[in-house]
């Protein structure tokens, strides 16, 4: 069903607007059939589990379409407001999908601990049971179907709906047991498993909303990604070193990152400015990233300059392992010397600044015939692959 669905209204696979819009669509048409079928099986019943778990798929509905308005807005080219797009629309309508969903389980919940407290029996119904089964079916094709596009495009929007089904299978499917346990042991179960889904959904609800609110905040980019970008600008000719890569998320299809290379100063600056512009296009051509790189001129042919290199390295280890420089250089005074560089620092380092910085300054003062100051600039060892 999914491979007939795309064939017929998606004619580029990797059109995030016409996945989007089939998912939305699929999910409207789904969730409204099965919030019909569900609300009749609890008048059926007199269920109080089915008839939430009805409200639960309008809701679902309600859910699908800010998926659908999040795909139509995350396709607005750029403007003067968003000169890097509108792709974030996506997160926010996953976010609305998740808000929903804590709605609902909340509503359930309060609704179940009320018939705990008093219950009314739920009338056995083969005609509805089957319904409540047949709706069963239809979410979990939901969720595949969701799953697969999501896959397809990356979409956090759609991985959310994916959840949101798989959690409304196992609701239902605790609905229709409560009727059958009602059947069998003439125990009033609804209030009981109703309290069990919301708080089921409850938990998923939450996670799915830490998930986006992350992604909005700004998460650490992909590690597999910033590999792939370091390990081709290592492979390319004349690039001695590289640091300070920082990645941007935008929304999906939307990344940006900046990154400094270091070359031999003793290169033709024209042709490293056309190395590096290269780099950069091929970086959006691969990975559809757009890279900024920083040119890091460097000095290799100065024996007196790498052993003062060295020595802050070999000193900066002695303190943590972890510990790497780079953008090294002196500045000459009167009286003394200033080493001038980086230093990639762990974030459980954070606050010994100082320490390091005076531990590396008497190391070199101890072993140099000089005096030396030592300026250190800190960068978080997450841009310092």
């Amino acid at each position: 069903m999914t491979d007939l669905l795309l064939r017929l209204f998606v004619k580029d696979p990797s059109d995030r607007t016409a996945v989007g819009s089939l998912s939305g669509a699929v999910g409207i048409g789904c969730n409204l059939l099965l919030f019909a079928v569900k609300l009749l099986a609890g008048i059926l019943t007199g269920s109080l589990a089915a008839a939430a778990d009805a409200m639960n798929n309008l809701f679902d509905a309600s859910g699908s379409i800010m998926t659908l308005l999040g795909f139509r807005m995350a396709e607005k080219p750029a403007d003067e407001r968003h000169p890097y797009g509108h792709a974030r629309a996506e997160y926010l309508s996953a976010l609305g999908v998740s808000v929903l969903v804590l709605v609902v389980s909340l509503e359930l919940a309060w609704n179940s601990v009320k018939k705990i407290l008093n219950p009314t029996h739920v009338t056995f119904s083969v005609l509805a049971l089957g319904l409540l089964a047949g709706s069963i079916l239809v979410k979990f094709w939901l969720s595949r179907f969701y799953k697969r596009l999501g896959r397809m495009i990356d979409s956090t929007a759609l991985a959310a709906a994916s959840a949101d089904s798989r959690n409304d299978c196992l609701s239902t499917t605790a609905v229709l047991l409560a009727a059958l346990g009602e059947r069998w042991l003439q125990i009033p179960l609804d209030g009981f498993f109703g309290l069990g889904v919301a708080v089921f959904i409850l938990k998923g609800g939450w996670d799915m909303t830490m998930q986006t609110v992350s992604s909005l905040l700004g998460e650490s980019p992909d590690p597999e990604l910033r590999q792939k970008i370091v390990d081709y600008v290592e492979q390319q000719p004349k690039v001695l070193g590289y640091h300070d890569l920082m990645v941007h998320d935008y929304g999906p299809g939307k990344r940006f990152a900046s990154l400094h290379v270091e070359m031999d100063c003793r290169e033709d600056p024209l042709e490293c400015h056309e190395r590096i512009d290269d780099m950069e296009r091929e970086c959006l051509r691969s990975h559809n990233v757009q890279l900024v790189i920083h040119y890091d001129p460097v000095v290799t042919d100065d024996p007196e300059l790498n052993a003062l290199r060295d020595r802050c390295a070999r000193l900066l280890r002695e303190q943590d392992s972890r510990l790497a420089l780079h953008d090294f250089r002196v500045v000459e005074g009167k009286r003394h010397r200033n080493l001038v560089f980086d230093v990639a620092l762990p974030s459980d380092l954070q606050g010994r600044e100082e320490a390091i910085t005076a531990a590396v300054e008497a190391g070199m003062n101890d072993e140099g015939k000089r005096a030396y100051h030592v300026k250190i600039t800190f960068d978080s060892a997450q841009f310092n692959l």
